[in-house]
């Protein structure tokens, strides 16, 4: 089964996007990572990323975040509205398949350990992960700000982090846990006074005699009322009751809710809930909903021509590149049907263990280059996201533009590289496998050669926009090689199975 993990680490820095567009960079730039979201608030001086990917993939890449976030932001020369404690303020890990909280929470000691130990930040464990009680919420550890924290850190005993040493720096510490989805939501009303904002956040939250699961602050943004609001179970505390109880306690002041926002990313579950509720549709099942009748019927395998529709569509997604990702994948599923054929057999005694190591391998192999069709669709709109970037200057346009391209190159890259393991396992099942499907580990040996075909298209034009000639150079050098080691495994295949077939 598929293992996905999501990520979304806080940034105290909001407000300069050649920051925060290179913590984002780091984080896209690694193997098995898709950036989902970021969201920068200027008022809050904050910036909220959200990614997924593979638990190991996960794990490096909020390793890398917090160490780039720890040199390029001062907690000293930071203000902003929303309570924080480090340049990388809070880490939390999110199950979202295949995944337990558990290993959520191993997730998150591992990276404490390690960030505290190479990185020397002070680390505290929260959530899930809490080494104790009292450091189970957020708020506790972030009591006082950096401001308390740095001043007490060394001599009060409380302030013990849970990993690395217990002294201040100007990068502050870092908050790491696992949990489950939390909605950042927030409410804007008709007033700019933020004190009566904070008011109907103490009436609204949990600590204050409101609604359980709800966390919620006062602030001004944008001239402004807001109700800032995270809700850490909305299948206990939903939204629409969140919703309807700010609105009682703003109408005691005489005012009312003149918009909602998301921060980040938030559950379909979520909205649908809300939904129900507002129209009142209370037999309503979730098979009503278009988009969950025809994802049912796609993993019921229902609808083999989905992906194909979808690239005929006049959307510039998905395209070749993800098209070479679907030539890869089939590619390793062919390797490891052969495999599958020969294992298992009298005949094949002999090469069993073989067999059964290569079915394994085109399996992991099979699953990372499905990862890769989406992973494709997201590097392309993330580079024409950041060509329409409208709240970048020039020069900061331009960065943004060229670490989405660099990543738009790394995936079919990666591509390259899993076909063309692809294409080994099949020549090889192709020499020892069973005689009767020869041809169709040959058959997976052409396929990846397309899909390395296909994926160089994609990295060479990538390389071609690059600013960075260097890492442009080296791009091209890596897909050559990839290109002239396939045309020997691939002739090998082919001439297996006209051997093994007799034709």
């Amino acid at each position: 089964m598929q293992q996905i993990v999501e990520c979304v680490p806080n940034f105290s820095n909001g407000r300069d996007p050649e920051v925060y567009n290179k913590i984002a960079g780091v984080i896209s730039a690694v193997k098995g990572v898709t950036v989902l979201d970021v969201s920068a608030d200027a008022d809050h001086n904050r910036t909220v990323i959200t990614f997924v990917g593979s638990p190991g993939s996960v794990e490096e890449a909020a390793f890398a975040a917090i160490r780039t976030a720890a040199e390029l932001i001062n907690l000293d020369e930071h203000e902003g509205e929303h309570p924080r404690i480090g340049a990388t303020d809070v880490c939390p890990f999110v199950p979202v398949k295949g995944v337990s909280i558990d290993q959520c929470v191993e997730i998150a000691q591992r990276l404490g350990e390690r960030v505290g130990g190479e990185l020397g930040i002070a680390v505290y464990l929260y959530g899930a992960a809490a080494t104790r009680p009292e450091r189970e919420q957020l708020s506790a550890i972030r009591k006082g700000e950096y401001e308390l924290w740095k001043k007490e850190v060394a001599t009060n005993r409380d302030r013990q982090p849970d990993y690395g040493p217990a002294k201040p720096r100007t990068c502050g510490a870092t908050v790491i846990g696992a949990r489950p989805f939390l909605i950042a939501y927030n409410l804007y009303l008709n007033s700019d006074n933020a004190e009566i904002a904070d008011k109907i956040a103490r009436g609204v939250r949990f600590s204050g005699g409101g609604l359980r699961f709800v966390q919620a602050k006062g602030f001004l943004v944008e001239g402004q009322a807001q109700v800032s609001m995270n809700l850490t179970n909305f299948a206990r505390t939903p939204i629409y009751r969140v919703q309807e109880m700010v609105r009682r306690e703003a109408a005691r002041y005489g005012l009312s809710i003149t918009k909602a926002e998301l921060i980040g990313l938030t559950p379909q579950e979520a909205l649908v809930d809300a939904a129900r509720w507002y129209l009142q549709l209370d037999d309503m099942k979730d098979d009503q909903i278009l988009e969950n009748r025809l994802h049912k019927e796609e993993e019921n395998g229902m609808l083999p021509d989905a992906f194909i529709e979808a690239t005929a569509s006049a959307a510039p997604t998905p395209g070749g590149g993800s098209a070479a990702a679907l030539a890869g994948a089939l590619a390793a599923a062919l390797a490891q049907m052969v495999a599958g054929l020969t294992t298992g057999r009298k005949k094949y005694a002999d090469v069993a263990g073989e067999a059964e190591a290569i079915k394994t391998q085109a399996a992991s192999l099979r699953r990372r280059l499905t990862e890769t069709i989406s992973e494709d669709v997201a590097a392309f709109e993330a580079v024409i996201a950041a060509y329409r970037r409208k709240d970048l200057n020039e020069e900061q346009k331009a960065l943004a533009v060229e670490q989405a391209t660099l990543t738009a190159a790394r995936v079919p890259l990666e591509v390259a590289e899993l076909s063309l393991e692809a294409a080994r396992l099949s020549a090889q099942i192709a020499r020892i496998g069973n005689i009767n499907a020869a041809t169709d580990a040959a058959a997976g040996a052409l396929l990846a050669q397309a899909a390395v075909g296909t994926a160089a298209l994609n990295v060479k034009v990538n390389a071609a926009s690059l600013r960075d000639q260097v890492q442009a150079d080296i791009l091209r050098e890596q897909i050559t090689e990839i290109e002239a080691q396939l045309v020997e495994v691939v002739k090998a295949a082919q001439e297996t199975a006209a051997e093994r077939g007799g034709y």
